[in-house]
């Protein structure tokens, strides 16, 4: 009976000082399940939302109190979790930016650099962060915390997290889940905002690739070192988050570093990713997370991400009004930061319609814009609130 007793002592003790908070980390124990159901079963961003609900479930064991506003803790893992934090994102933003020389590496700017008329949907899709940062004004946060919400309609982590960090907002906990839950979440969302948007014939409509451009590799090499200078003149609050992508791609396009940009696109975006998906649950903890503020940054960013799509579509449609070869207002929603995933929902729209109707290369040169177009507007509001 003694055994068991000191067994349960922690989960005692913390009940009879707060009776509620033991039942607050019930509820994130739940949302940590969740996410790992989401992450497994659904399989939607499985090496993010796994980490993200394992993390979530670790930082809410019994052991916990909260100390001045402060969460303290007795066990290890929350510990581990704090150092990580500290090092990874607290100090720097250190993996947001990591991970962006991966995803670089990833990137193939071929299909928007063929055609640079997409560039105006990656502008677009950015629609939905500026109006947001208004209504999160007008419903009562300070600038700065409008302004790191708003990041999340870009659906872009890395940047959210930058931009909510060199803020200091007092809702990172929230910012980072709302970002990287929508950015998994972006098969499910964008098919119903982009069939409202949007006609059957409209969503029929073929696109003829024949008389684009060839990009020479002489070209290839010089964008992004020509983009990482522009930005540093255009927004230099942008400038680390732009030259870690660019200097991602500038190792998948030189050619002579074959095998360190699969290294990179596989190996480094992946064990990064994982790291800060864990690392981002740390501020989970449920009695920072459980509160009303959570919710209301949950509903605004999904009205920036609704925004932001529809602000892609509209530009297609509207550019249709004059163009003779019409575009496929589709591709406009692909314009968010969500690479490749906005893409291929696109592209797998696109053939649900007409299974001849090939969109990817199309979808993939505006979402491209769209992860440059998301870095430059978090440099800018950098640029007026830091």
């Amino acid at each position: 009976m003694d055994i068991i007793l000191d067994l349960f002592a922690p989960i005692i003790e913390q009940m009879q000082a707060d009776p509620m908070l033991i039942v607050k980390q019930i509820v994130m124990w739940i949302i940590g399940g969740v996410l790992i159901y989401l992450a497994i079963k659904k399989e939607m961003e499985p090496t993010l939302l796994l980490p993200m609900g394992f993390g979530a479930i670790l930082v809410n064991l019994p052991g916990i109190e909260m100390v001045g506003g402060e969460a303290v803790a007795q066990n290890g893992a929350f510990h581990t979790l704090e150092r990580l934090f500290q090092i990874g994102i607290d100090n720097g933003e250190l993996m947001p930016l990591i991970l962006f020389i991966g995803i670089g590496a990833m990137i193939d700017f071929g299909p928007l650099l063929r055609n640079p008329k997409y560039m105006l949907f990656g502008a677009a899709a950015q629609f939905g962060i500026f109006f947001t940062l208004c209504l999160a004004s007008f419903v009562g946060f300070d600038l700065n915390d409008a302004a790191s919400i708003a990041i999340i309609g870009a659906a872009d982590g890395p940047t959210a997290i930058f931009v909510a960090q060199t803020l200091n907002s007092g809702y990172l906990a929230a910012i980072m889940v709302a970002a990287y839950s929508y950015m998994a979440l972006v098969p499910l969302i964008q098919p119903v905002v982009i069939k409202a948007c949007t006609t059957k014939k409209e969503r029929l409509i073929r696109m003829d690739d024949s008389g684009a451009r060839d990009v020479s590799k002489t070209t290839r090499i010089l964008f992004p070192i020509i983009v990482t200078i522009i930005v540093g003149f255009v927004a230099p609050d942008a400038v680390s988050l732009i030259g870690f992508l660019m200097f991602g791609n500038l190792i998948r396009e030189c050619g002579v570093l074959n095998s360190l940009s699969e290294t990179a696109q596989k190996v480094l975006a992946n064990l990064i990713t994982i790291f800060l998906g864990i690392t981002i649950a740390f501020q989970m903890k449920a009695g920072e997370f459980l509160r009303w503020e959570t919710l209301l940054i949950m509903g605004l960013g999904l009205f920036a991400f609704i925004f932001d799509t529809f602000g892609g579509i509209m530009i297609a449609k509207i550019m249709n009004l004059f163009l003779k070869n019409k575009i496929n207002p589709m591709i406009g929603a692909a314009g968010i930061s969500a690479f490749p995933m906005a893409g291929r929902v696109v592209n797998k729209m696109g053939l649900a319609e007409d299974d001849q109707n090939f969109l990817l290369m199309h979808a993939i040169g505006v979402n491209v814009s769209g992860q440059v177009a998301s870095v430059i507007a978090g440099g800018l509001i950098l640029s007026f609130l830091a």
